[in-house]
């Protein structure tokens, strides 16, 4: 699996030759799995796998995923590749509209540069060999439960990506609330960790409210300006459409910790009194993105 060069064709005469052995190094060991994560990845500095279990009809089920992806990142999904598997069974239409919807709570909710890509791929495979009962009904408890491992799952890698951005020095998660729906909330959450500029402040350390609420009313979702409200952190910056004062030193302190650990800078954003909310991620924009990008084939 590669997303490789735009525009430049694969040498296949190496990748021929090569595919007779391929099987010989195929396992089904933690070994193996990981050996795979790392063996697709590109510009990303760590390889991205995970796995979890559930129990459905009093059996253990099985889930684990890997993927690759650091640069042009962006909904929807990006540059980057995700394998899934799966022990449940479950009908195949059924598992396409878990699948379908997971990812739209996890990969298609991430970004690192605005581009999206002209190739990328989310695989899901179910063997149904966990001896788990038959999930036929995606309103069932037991499709409930699997789609929720799934979405955590799936969540957790896309998180990787982010946090994995080219240059990037932290993770940003955006969590909107008080939307009409869910998608509205994930629309402006997803508006706010593009904003080249909010990006741009989170890396120089600067808790510049304004660039997260520019992005909030520019993301194309209708709400009163008098309902916005920002916070990062612990830290409120913006309560009913106004400015508060608010500790600009201590606030710059939790981005440049944050980002000198590479952890997560947290900002929340409300636009209402709705009871939509959604999620969104990204990562700050550096120096090292431009540069690696600018000299990307040179």
């Amino acid at each position: 699996m590669s997303t490789g060069v735009i525009g430049r064709r694969m040498k296949m005469e190496a990748f021929v030759k090569a595919i007779p052995e391929l099987p010989k190094s195929l396992g089904g060991s933690a070994e193996d799995a990981h050996r795979a994560a790392v063996a697709i990845t590109t510009t990303d500095l760590v390889s991205k796998e995970a796995a979890l279990q559930v129990t459905i009809g009093g059996k253990q089920v099985h889930i684990g995923g890997m993927c690759k992806g650091s640069g042009m990142i962006h909904p929807n999904m990006a540059t980057m590749l995700g394998v899934v598997t799966c022990d449940a069974d479950v009908e195949p239409e059924v598992w396409r509209g878990m699948l379908r919807r997971a990812c739209d709570a996890s990969f298609n909710a991430i970004t690192v540069d605005g581009d999206t890509s002209t190739n990328d791929t989310v695989i899901g495979l179910a063997s149904g060999k966990s001896g788990a009962p038959l999930i036929t009904d995606e309103a069932s408890a037991d499709a409930s439960t699997l789609e929720a491992a799934l979405t955590a799952l799936l969540q957790g890698l896309a998180k990787s990506i982010a946090w994995d951005g080219e240059g990037a020095t932290c993770l940003m998660e955006i969590e909107v609330t008080g939307a009409a729906d869910d998608a509205d909330a994930r629309t402006v959450a997803k508006s706010v960790a593009g904003s080249s500029l909010a990006k741009s402040a989170i890396f120089g350390h600067d808790p510049n409210w304004g660039r997260i609420a520019a992005a909030a009313g520019y993301s194309g979702v209708q709400f009163d300006q008098n309902d916005l409200a920002v916070r990062l952190g612990s830290m409120q910056l913006m309560e009913a459409g106004q400015p508060l004062a608010f500790d600009a030193k201590a606030a710059s302190t939790y981005l440049k910790e944050t980002c000198a650990k590479h952890g997560t800078v947290n900002i929340f954003v409300s636009v209402g009194k709705g009871s939509g909310k959604g999620m969104a991620w990204g990562c700050d924009l550096s120096y090292d993105y431009v540069k690696i990008n600018a000299e990307y084939t040179t």
